[in-house]
């Protein structure tokens, strides 16, 4: 079953039927589903898919000509393939000429690797052939920083030819939770919060059994499919994936400076800088700064943005022993299972601040927020850090709606709020100031009759409505 990516899908169909030439870019990280939705878009339509494969530039050529034989010419199939992409290419514009047809390109990046020329020649084709005849040429890639540079960066040969491009993310929480529909809402939650929205890994698990069963089973087994995802990720994209293991899991325990970063790994400052740019390009790691102070790098932190990678870190190489061992359920049931609530609170706070912005485009806060993060910094007052859990903002009506994020059993209670005021009043730029309380378990009474006035409470069967 074909889940989720309605916009990209409507907006290729849009292209399609342009009936004239088009290239959309299509990349992001391993596992996001790109090729599931290319497939979906592609699936009663005429088309070329051939999926390049990391060998010679010989190989590719051989598998690429079968692919395009099966496709245009089934008696062709087995003969010995084109003498080069040239001929390829020239074959497919003439087919292409006069009747729409679709080729798509999955993991370029290999082909392009593999034959250095093969840019300039696509180049060369769209311009004096592909361009005036009916081809849909789709080029897709799981290398962000190849897509990004090698296809649309300003030094391609292929900058400009673009069409459209779609850089694909994870699923939100809404869509995830649908990968589990049966689950309570708490149970979404926390599989979103250990896939985060990755449909490959969502599509693992199994809602007739528990959850319990389904995290031993694919992380806390030697044989689980996650059990050695990250590493295998890291080996995929990087050439020395040891010291990037080294900075993800002091991120993971904790540090969050640049500075501490290079001290508890004991790598340059300069190297880890480089290490967490490629990183960040990668999807694993981003850069936070503290809302309305973008250009103070005081307040520059870094933290892991790949849930799988967060949840991975934080739980299976304190337990491998157990794993190894084959006490996988151990592991969970006095360890794990009691930490998923301090590990689902940043958690929840990032699917709160999709359901601020979701409530954003449907028109249904009291402003249009323009852009939404944390804040942190000092209370002179009282000399102490202070911490907002998410704000939005409009700085051109200096308007702003600030949260509190509560993934705790207790409900909540009026005190939240009162501390949430005071946090806000740091901030004296805006000039109209809103507030939104989200809490896993519900509120109090006294704060529900206070809220009429003066706050949103959503809980997460709220979010989940």
């Amino acid at each position: 079953m074909f889940i989720g990516r309605e916009y990209e899908l409507r907006e290729l169909n849009t292209l399609y039927e342009k009936d004239s030439f088009q290239m959309p870019v299509i990349y992001g990280r391993r596992r996001v589903g790109k090729s599931t939705l290319i497939r979906e878009f592609v699936k009663d339509k005429k088309c070329i898919f051939y999926t390049a494969i990391e060998s010679s530039a010989q190989r590719n050529l051989e598998l690429f000509s079968q692919t395009v034989y099966r496709t245009l010419d089934m008696e062709m199939a087995g003969l010995p393939g084109f003498v080069s992409f040239d001929a390829a290419f020239s074959y497919i514009a003439k087919k292409a000429a006069e009747e729409r047809l679709i080729l798509v390109i999955d993991e370029y990046p290999y082909l392009a690797s593999s034959d250095k020329s093969i840019s300039s020649l696509l180049q060369k084709y769209i311009d004096e052939t592909f361009s005036s005849g009916k081809l849909f040429l789709i080029l897709c890639g799981s290398s962000m920083s190849f897509m990004e540079h090698q296809v649309l960066g300003y030094q391609s040969p292929l900058y400009g030819r673009r069409t459209a491009q779609f850089l694909i993310r994870p699923f939100d929480y809404q869509t995830s939770g649908e990968f589990v529909k049966e689950y309570s809402c708490e149970d979404k939650a926390v599989v979103y919060g250990i896939t985060g929205g990755i449909p490959k890994y969502l599509e693992l698990f199994d809602s007739k059994k528990s959850l319990r069963d389904n995290i031993i089973d694919l992380f806390l087994k030697e044989n689980g499919y996650l059990f050695e995802e990250p590493s295998n990720l890291l080996k995929q994209e990087l050439r020395d994936s040891s010291r990037y293991n080294s900075i993800i899991e002091v991120i993971a325990k904790g540090a969050n400076k640049v500075s501490e970063i290079a001290s508890k790994t004991q790598l340059e400052t300069s190297t880890v800088v480089h290490c967490l740019d490629s990183l960040m390009e990668l999807g694993i790691v981003s850069r936070e700064n503290a809302m309305t102070e973008e250009n103070n790098k005081k307040k520059t932190f870094y933290r892991l943005e790949d849930s799988m990678f967060r949840f991975w870190y934080r739980f299976v190489p304190s337990g491998m022993d157990a794993i190894l061992g084959q006490n996988g359920d151990y592991l969970y049931d006095e360890f794990i299972e009691k930490e998923l609530p301090d590990y689902m609170g940043r958690v929840f706070e990032h699917m709160s601040s999709q359901y601020i912005m979701l409530k954003n485009k449907q028109g249904e806060l009291p402003f249009k927020v323009l852009k939404i993060g944390r804040w942190w910094g000092n209370n002179p007052a009282k000399k102490r850090e202070e911490e907002i859990d998410l704000i939005g903002i409009n700085m051109i009506t200096k308007q702003a709606i600030f949260g509190e994020c509560k993934y705790k059993n207790a409900v909540q209670g009026t005190e939240i709020l009162t501390s949430l005021v005071e946090k806000a009043e740091l901030l004296p730029a805006f000039e109209q100031r809103y507030y939104i309380l989200f809490s896993k378990s519900g509120f109090t009474q006294g704060l529900i009759e206070q809220s009429e006035k003066d706050a949103i409470l959503v809980t997460l069967e709220d979010m989940y409505r």
